[in-house]
């Protein structure tokens, strides 16, 4: 088995919304409730849904951009949500992030040479003038860019050459973990696979670890080793990403998999259109949280919540379905359709 390089245990994330004076009346979300996964090195770990899932708000409690209400957090066995100010500062040499809105993500009045060169300055990285000019040229170059990028300024560049700039500047303090959320859901589908075969090459090379946050499964495809799915703060499913693409066990997932457009028009996929819409997670359902819009919910869905179990194949699987025997299975799943 490969080394967990991270662990992410028990995590949840609650915020505290509305509310007059003395906190009269202030309700609460749950945007993560109990997530828990693991990341070795060199892995890729994608994590899916829709918005609102909690997949952002996982990323954030990772990096400690926002503090986790539960849980722990480990990097290389140490643990990093109870981290002082100053101790955070030491984290995010280990683990940065690349931001969804490359035009956004880049300061307009700061030239690109100097943007990929704060990281190295903050953390002390090198030693003179020339030995920090050459390491951005030898980051620029690792994303694909000419040197002279250097000297230009961001409004001069393309979004996937954006995109390659936001990852040199994240790679710019040799960090293990790299967050990237939804790093390429702004970019058009041909810069799409050039910045994810970008990121397969750097991770080759560099050994990184990435936690893919996206709602794209096309673009998880190329790229993740494992997929997390994630439903109304919890992960529903958590699998190999060649079994969650072509078995997908749980009835979210095969929804959300049915939506995936196909290139090949002689193939055709059977649509599982989810019907109603996201309850609020200030009040979830009883129960299993997707029984309200499942095809499949039957009594048992209603008023027990289904645990994450470890299936075959490395597939971790929060669903009551899977727990019956295959004929009984069958007949709900039937009537269902």
């Amino acid at each position: 088995m490969p080394e967990n390089l991270l662990s992410v245990n028990g995590l949840q994330k609650r915020f505290d919304v509305g509310g007059g004076f003395f906190g009269w009346g202030k309700t609460g979300i749950d945007a993560v409730s109990g997530v828990s996964f693991d990341v070795a090195r060199g892995e890729t770990l994608a994590i899916v849904g829709e918005s609102g899932c909690g997949k952002s708000t996982v990323g954030r409690c990772i990096l400690s951009l926002v503090k986790p209400t539960d849980g722990k957090i480990y990097l290389e066995g140490h643990r990093i949500d109870s981290l002082s100010t100053n101790e955070i500062r030491d984290l995010r040499r280990s683990i940065q992030i690349v931001f969804q809105d490359p035009f956004s993500s880049l300061n307009p009045r700061q030239r690109v040479g100097d943007a990929i060169a704060e990281p190295l300055t903050n953390f002390g990285l090198s030693a003179s003038r020339s030995e920090l000019t050459e390491k951005v040229n030898d980051l620029l170059q690792l994303v694909g860019l000419p040197q002279e990028c250097a000297d230009r300024w961001p409004h001069e560049f393309s979004g996937g050459q954006r995109q390659r700039i936001g990852i040199a500047r994240a790679l710019a303090s040799s960090p293990k973990v790299i967050i990237c959320d939804e790093a390429v859901s702004a970019l058009d589908v041909s810069v799409k696979a050039q910045i994810i075969n970008l990121l397969r090459d750097l991770q080759e090379k560099t050994d990184v670890a990435f936690v893919f946050i996206s709602h794209d499964l096309a673009i998880v495809e190329n790229i993740a080793h494992r997929v997390a799915v994630m439903y109304l703060g919890k992960i529903v499913e958590l699998a190999p990403t060649k079994e969650i693409i072509f078995s997908p066990a749980h009835p979210y997932t095969r929804a959300l998999l049915s939506a995936v457009p196909i290139a090949d028009p002689t193939r055709r996929r059977v649509r599982e259109v989810i019907k109603g819409e996201i309850p609020s997670p200030a009040n979830p359902p009883t129960g299993c949280r997707f029984h309200t819009r499942c095809p499949y919910a039957y009594d048992r869905c209603r008023t027990e919540e289904p645990k994450l179990k470890d299936r075959d194949s490395g597939r971790a699987v929060a669903c009551h379905l899977t727990e019956l025997p295959a004929d009984e299975g069958a007949i709900i799943a039937d009537a269902g359709r």
